[in-house]
């Protein structure tokens, strides 16, 4: 089985970008999805994670995240907080592409750099596609990536039940899958120890 790499979460922020730059004149301010924030504010919280993935591959801590944050100022529009989107997903491909397989760094517990990059990829579609919904843009995550991020990071995901991107949908309470109660909770496996 083939693992989560730099190579994945490359491809992910490319769909991203090419999925959403053509909405960069767009309102911004509308929510994303069903979440809280903002299309504008999921994007910086994307940035944010990937830029805190790659910070825990640089320094390797292994008791607790690093003290520093990345914050996009609110005056920021749409063109350039995917910039800094696309500046702190390529920090994290750049760690994950250095990183060795025995590495661990914390995220609730000892995580392998496949995890980051499951992360990073999910953080990356997921988002991607919360933003589109409140762009009202079409888009469906691409049903590859959904598979292998749900192989890391949903072991017990229904895999067999429905496509991918309907599943990673249904993990993260975004979509509700036949025959199944819509979650409202849930938690994704980062930590591995071996």
């Amino acid at each position: 089985m083939e693992q989560l790499t730099h190579h994945h979460l490359a491809e992910a922020l490319a769909e991203s970008a090419r999925v959403l730059r053509p909405h960069e004149s767009a309102d911004w301010g509308r929510r994303a999805g069903a979440l809280e924030w903002s299309c504008r504010e999921t994007a910086a919280h994307v940035a944010h994670d990937l830029a805190a993935y790659a910070g825990q591959l640089a320094g390797l801590p292994s008791d607790r995240y690093l003290a520093f944050d990345v914050v996009v100022p609110e005056a920021a529009g749409p063109v350039e907080t995917l910039r800094v989107l696309d500046a702190c997903g390529q920090l994290l491909v750049a760690a994950l592409a250095r990183s060795a397989p025995g590495d661990r760094a914390w995220h609730w517990g000892p995580c392998d750099p496949e995890g980051f990059a499951a992360m990073g990829t999910a953080e990356t579609l997921l988002h991607t596609w919360d933003i589109t919904r409140g762009l009202g843009a079409a888009w469906e995550p691409p049903p590859e990536l959904c598979a292998a991020v749900l192989r890391r990071l949903f072991p017990d995901a229904p895999v067999a039940a429905a496509d991918p991107a309907s599943v990673l949908l249904w993990c993260t309470g975004r979509a509700e899958l036949p025959g199944r109660p819509r979650r409202t909770e849930w938690v994704w496996q980062a930590a591995r120890a071996e």
